[in-house]
């Protein structure tokens, strides 16, 4: 990556790409603690619901989320649940999740900000008791790039589909 005081101007898509990969990485390599790395202590980690006219909610402190972190200390205190099994998403035997990324763009690039809003679409596989579950979407992120790696300063993740099984957790999406 580029290491200039402003990286927003000449981050590249294929390094953007390659950040993403790499969280999804962790995620299926059930990495918790270093996928955690990937977000700025105040990051914004969002999934919202969509309400009974197909909306989807827009204010995560007033309407109904399907997960909603205001910082990384609520990612934190998710996965210490997962780790110790204090998760009703997670239990033995553990699920198995496979993430595929694609259509990535860098929508637009803040250099004073030196951050980067990035657009992509997803899915992924969940696999558990003998079944594949699977689910898809669309993914926001802003990425600060002021450090020597970038990190999240927020998420937000659409989920498209219309049926949900069971519980979702911050390792399926």
């Amino acid at each position: 990556m580029t290491t200039s005081l402003n990286r927003a101007g000449a981050i590249t898509r294929d390094e953007v790409a390659d950040f993403i990969f790499k969280e999804n990485r962790l995620l299926d390599d059930r990495k918790f603690e270093e996928w955690l790395e990937c977000y700025r202590e105040d990051a914004e980690y969002w999934m919202p619901a969509w309400d009974v006219d197909d909306e989807l909610t827009v204010d995560p402190q007033n309407e109904i989320s399907l997960i909603y972190y205001p910082s990384r200390a609520g990612l934190a205190d998710r996965v210490f649940r997962i780790r110790t099994e204090r998760s009703a998403a997670t239990s033995i035997p553990e699920p198995r999740t496979n993430h595929h990324s694609t259509n990535i763009e860098i929508i637009s690039r803040d250099e004073e900000t030196n951050q980067v809003e990035v657009r992509y679409n997803w899915i992924s596989y969940y696999f558990r008791y003998n079944t594949t579950d699977h689910y898809f979407g669309t993914t926001w992120l802003t990425l600060d790039l002021s450090g020597d790696e970038p990190l999240i300063a927020k998420k937000k993740i659409v989920l498209k589909n219309d049926y949900i099984h069971h519980v979702v957790d911050i390792y399926m999406v």
